[in-house]
């Protein structure tokens, strides 16, 4: 069974999004009898949801590594989208995302949604299928954040600020954080159900407002759409960690 991974805003919106997963050197890491990594990070084999793409389980030592930065180097074809990952704020989704940007998984793929509601403004990424379904053929838990400012004007008090500049997982529901991530250009206003893991830089944001102004890609169905494929295509050439 293939699910579509989701961000949804709210009772304003329904927005449905996709997570989801090639290889260098090294072996895969060992798992469990039932498909999981040994280590805290539990990466779970998901049978039913196989990788779009080959690739080992991440590593999983006995102490995910919790401080520091990474920067990522991110070559799109509309320009350049410098990442850093907050080790400290989700080890064990940073250790995934390293994993599967060394073992190539992102390279060559491409931005599958664009949003452009006022509250959900986000680019998302991370399926090599390109259709929201595709993943790494396993999954792991939610690392959430758990000082957002409250969304203004929510009345249900529980939605959060996801501010511009954020770099995110998209999900399926609870621990099913997989390949897909999103990245917000305005800001967004969540449930704080999505990990967040790093930022995007100044170049980035640019990237970003180029691809959001163009909008969404229209369709016969619906000639002003505010959620879908990118009217401006976007892919992800190349997806480098820095040494």
């Amino acid at each position: 069974m293939v699910r579509k991974f989701t961000i949804a805003a709210g009772a304003l919106l329904v927005a449905a999004a996709s997570l989801v997963v090639t290889a260098p050197t090294g072996a895969a890491t060992a798992a469990t009898a039932d498909g999981s990594t040994h280590g805290p990070c539990q990466y779970t084999v998901t049978p039913d949801e196989p990788a779009a793409r080959p690739v080992p389980l991440p590593p999983d030592p006995a102490h995910t590594p919790d401080r520091g930065t990474v920067r990522v180097d991110v070559r799109t074809n509309q320009g350049a989208l410098p990442l850093t990952l907050d080790r400290e704020a989700a080890p064990c989704t940073v250790q995934s995302f390293v994993h599967l940007a060394k073992w190539r998984f992102y390279d060559r793929t491409t931005c599958h949604r664009l949003t452009t509601y006022p509250t959900l403004a986000v680019l998302q990424c991370g399926d090599p299928s390109g259709t929201g379904e595709g993943g790494p053929g396993y999954r792991y838990a939610d690392e959430l954040p758990v000082d957002l400012a409250p969304a203004p004007n929510d009345p249900t008090g529980e939605r959060r600020i996801y501010p511009r500049g954020t770099l995110a997982m998209a999900n399926a529901g609870p621990d099913t954080n997989g390949s897909q991530f999103f990245l917000v250009y305005g800001n967004a206003y969540l449930r704080p159900n999505y990990t967040i893991f790093g930022t995007v830089g100044a170049d980035g944001l640019e990237t970003l407002d180029r691809v959001a102004a163009a909008g969404v890609l229209p369709t016969p169905e619906d000639p002003a759409p505010v959620d879908g494929a990118p009217a401006l295509r976007t892919d992800l050439k190349k997806v480098k960690v820095r040494r």
